[in-house]
């Protein structure tokens, strides 16, 4: 009887299988997902947000994101940026509003994103910032009654101690990079610009000018974004002449290469968009799964701010000048 009882239920099994329906709807029922991305620096003249919906259909998800349609709201938001002032008691005192209005960018580069190209809508206020305030974004859909919102504050000026004047590498030895933490500031990214001039062998008497980028490091992170601690580091001179022989490269039409002065550029990152940049990087361990992150409210996407400081312009040391022309690394590229 064993035997007759599992071909019955082997026979059932099998009858379920045939009456199931074969058709796997992959596309959930659509749903308005608003999609908003902006960060502010009050040293921008020009604030940009970039604010779309999420879309869905059957085919090439590629082939819809080039059609702007498909990510672009068919009717004009209500963008808004409200100012706020948090005393010492901790109230939330409100200073202003700061209408949005659309502008198309007409020169967004293919390569840029996998979005449509070369025309791109924004909103944009040219609204001056204040680092001292905090400042919420407020979206409104008028044909569907949706409301977005999003808060963050700026991060803060800061001073920027070593180096001073005129920026020295030593081959054997490290340089030095001081600074105070920026308030609201969380991670660091600093990048040397170094600035040279070259003449070609066919007009020898004319200096153009060139210049070349160097990320020292991108993810030095303060202990918290109220952190008064200040950064004191140490990095490898040797390092800028393995990084200019690499991105400069021997020209036999070059007559001569002059090394003029360079520039210590910090972007600093709040907190929020630290957790996005973490939850986005690529994962080291064997558990690629990453938890999503947004502080969008009714949406999806990053509201947050950053900091670009720039050094006063650095002379380059006579050592270094002298470094150029001997190492292994510049040697053959003529200055």
């Amino acid at each position: 009887m064993r035997p007759v009882r599992y071909l019955f239920l082997l026979l059932l099994f099998i009858g379920a299988l045939y009456s199931c329906n074969k058709d796997l709807n992959v596309n959930a029922d659509w749903k308005d997902v608003t999609v908003v991305y902006c960060l502010l620096d009050q040293t921008d003249d020009t604030t940009f947000l970039k604010i779309t919906k999420a879309f869905l259909g059957e085919g090439d998800a590629l082939m819809f994101s080039k059609i702007p349609d498909s990510s672009n709201y068919p009717d004009k938001l209500e963008v808004s940026l409200k100012e706020f002032l948090v005393n010492e008691t901790n109230d939330t005192i409100f200073i202003q509003s700061y209408s949005c209005d659309t502008i198309t960018i007409h020169n967004k580069r293919k390569g840029d994103s996998v979005f449509y190209y070369p025309d791109q809508l924004m909103y944009y206020t040219t609204a001056k910032l204040n680092q001292n305030y905090i400042y919420e974004l407020n979206i409104m859909n008028k044909k569907s009654g949706k409301a977005i919102t999003a808060k963050t504050a700026l991060v803060h000026d800061f001073e920027i101690s070593k180096p001073m004047s005129v920026a020295s590498f030593p081959p054997n030895q490290m340089f030095e990079v001081k600074w105070s933490p920026a308030k609201n500031g969380k991670r660091y990214q600093l990048l040397v610009r170094f600035y040279y001039y070259e003449s070609l062998k066919n007009k020898p008497d004319s200096l153009y000018p060139r210049s070349m980028d160097w990320i020292v490091f991108n993810n030095v992170k303060a202990i918290d974004d109220q952190s008064t601690l200040p950064f004191d580091l140490y990095y490898p001179g040797s390092a800028f002449y393995a990084v200019v022989g690499t991105n400069i490269k021997p020209d036999t039409l070059v007559h001569h290469r002059v090394a003029h002065h360079c520039y210590f550029i910090f972007t600093v990152a709040a907190s929020e968009l630290n957790t996005y940049m973490e939850v986005t990087e690529p994962s080291l361990s064997l558990v690629q799964e990453k938890p999503s992150f947004t502080n969008i409210v009714n949406g999806i996407g990053l509201f947050s701010s950053r900091f670009i400081k720039l050094s006063d312009s650095l002379g380059i040391s006579d050592l270094t000048k002298a470094e150029l022309k001997v190492n292994v690394h510049t040697s053959g590229l003529g200055f």
